[in-house]
């Protein structure tokens, strides 16, 4: 039976295929230019804001996820934020074989570099979109309500914050996203993490 996990991770690889594809040739196009633009020129007031919610897509995150799994003895939990972490690293660097883009600073001439952020070196996929959609896969069981809803915001936030900052163009965060997908939806496969019952004996999956 398809359950909404691997329709989830199907999406991811589709994705993450088709930003590869349009990212092949090394170049921003037209469109992709127009929607970069339109996040990197925001004002400058922002960067302080910017530059502080990108952390959230550090590497750092993933074993602060898995030590709140610990306590709160979601044991699931914990070993899917360490798998999802591991995960990142190893899926970028594939990724970076098949196919690369440098960063907005060196493919786009007017891009706006903000808060000490890289010009060089390769820009897809987004590591820090990709860990944090793969954490919101693992984490959204584990939520009730308007708080499913949290994790994705934010994917979105940290997604905002590397084009605004100029660390990466749109293709790149999608792709990053799409990754994302695959990693959190195949560890919850592994890991067997499913949607909240109060009867279950790791507080969210079994």
């Amino acid at each position: 039976m398809v359950t909404p996990v691997i329709l989830v991770t199907i999406a991811g690889l589709a994705l993450l295929v088709a930003c590869g594809v349009g990212v092949s040739s090394g170049q921003v196009g037209p469109i992709e230019l127009a929607v970069f633009h339109a996040f990197n020129r925001l004002p400058d007031a922002l960067s302080p804001v910017m530059q502080a919610a990108q952390l959230l897509g550090v590497l750092v995150v993933g074993p602060i996820v898995a030590t709140v799994g610990s306590l709160t003895r979601r044991w699931r939990l914990t070993v899917a934020a360490l798998v999802v972490t591991g995960a990142k690293l190893v899926g970028e660097r594939i990724v970076w074989h098949i196919v690369q883009r440098s960063r907005p600073g060196t493919t786009i001439a007017d891009a706006i570099v903000r808060g000490g952020t890289p010009t060089h070196g390769l820009a897809f996929v987004s590591g820090h979109v990709a860990l944090v959609s793969g954490l919101a896969c693992v984490i959204t069981p584990y939520l009730r309500g308007w708080w499913r809803l949290v994790p994705w915001f934010v994917v979105l936030l940290v997604a905002f914050a590397r084009m605004y900052l100029g660390a990466h163009a749109p293709l790149d965060v999608l792709g990053g996203l799409g990754l994302g997908l695959v990693i959190g939806g195949l560890t919850s496969l592994l890991i067997g993490i499913r949607p909240r019952k109060s009867s279950d004996p790791d507080r969210g999956s079994r």
